[in-house]
């Protein structure tokens, strides 16, 4: 799967980078930063639930 961020809908709850510190950052302003687009299988459980408790839906799932 690909991950796809919508910074300018990121409230900054940093839910993302709780659960998948791997996947997520944020910057100095607390904006989603996407650190890997295609993350390996073994992270699909937390990027799923990335985007799952999102408050903004700003992050998107491409299945491949």
């Amino acid at each position: 799967m690909r991950v796809e961020v919508d910074q300018p809908k990121c409230v900054a709850s940093g839910q993302c980078v709780l659960v998948a510190p791997q996947v997520f950052d944020q910057d100095d302003e607390g904006i989603v930063q996407l650190l890997d687009a295609i993350p390996g299988p073994e992270l699909d459980e937390d990027v799923r639930e990335s985007a799952a408790i999102c408050p903004a839906a700003a992050i998107r799932l491409v299945e491949a």
